[in-house]
C-alpha cells in the first residue's frame, strides 16, 4: 500500500473510531466508500475544516430526528429548534476533535475550524475526494460522515 493510502486508511479508521468513542449507541458501520459527485446535504449537518498534516473537511449528515434521538441518549431529554443545531455542532466538535486525538497517536497532526451547522437542503461541489461512512442506529435511522480529504 503506498504511503497516501495507508495515510488515507489511518484517517478513515480514526474517525470511525472517534464515532463510536462519542455516540453513545449500539450502531453499524457500514464500509467505507469513494465518491466523487456532488454531494446533496441532507435537512441537517455539520462541517469542521481540518488543517495541518492533512487538510480537508468532515460533514456529518443525517436526519433531524436521528440527530435528535442522539441528542436525547446523551443527555436526557428531547432536542429541538435551535438548541438541536447546536447539539449538532458540538456532536460534530466532539467526533473531529476525538478524531485529531487518535491521529496524534498515530503521528499525524491535525486542527480543527469551529463547526459550521448547515440546515436546509444545499449541493456541495468542488471537493477532490469525498469518502462516505454510513452510520446505521438501529430503529432509528441513519447518519453520513462525509470526509473530504486534499492530498
Amino acid at each position: 500500500m503506498s504511503l497516501v493510502g495507508e495515510k488515507v486508511t489511518t484517517i478513515l479508521n480514526g474517525t470511525i473510531e472517534a464515532a463510536k468513542g462519542v455516540i453513545p449507541l449500539q450502531f453499524t458501520i457500514d464500509q467505507p466508500s469513494l465518491f466523487t459527485a456532488p454531494l446533496t446535504q441532507s435537512p441537517i449537518s455539520v462541517l469542521i475544516g481540518m488543517t495541518g498534516d492533512v487538510c480537508g473537511r468532515l460533514v456529518i449528515e443525517g436526519d433531524v430526528s436521528s440527530f435528535s434521538y442522539i441528542g436525547e441518549m446523551m443527555f436526557g431529554m428531547a432536542l429541538e429548534g435551535e438548541i438541536l443545531q447546536s447539539f449538532t455542532g458540538e456532536l460534530g466538535n466532539m467526533i473531529a476533535g476525538n478524531l485529531a486525538t487518535n491521529l496524534s497517536k498515530k503521528g499525524i497532526s491535525i486542527d480543527i475550524t469551529s463547526p459550521t451547522v448547515l440546515v436546509g437542503q444545499t449541493k456541495r461541489c468542488g471537493l477532490d475526494k469525498a469518502f462516505q461512512i454510513p452510520i446505521f442506529i438501529e430503529g432509528i435511522g441513519e447518519i453520513q460522515i462525509i470526509l473530504t480529504i486534499d492530498l
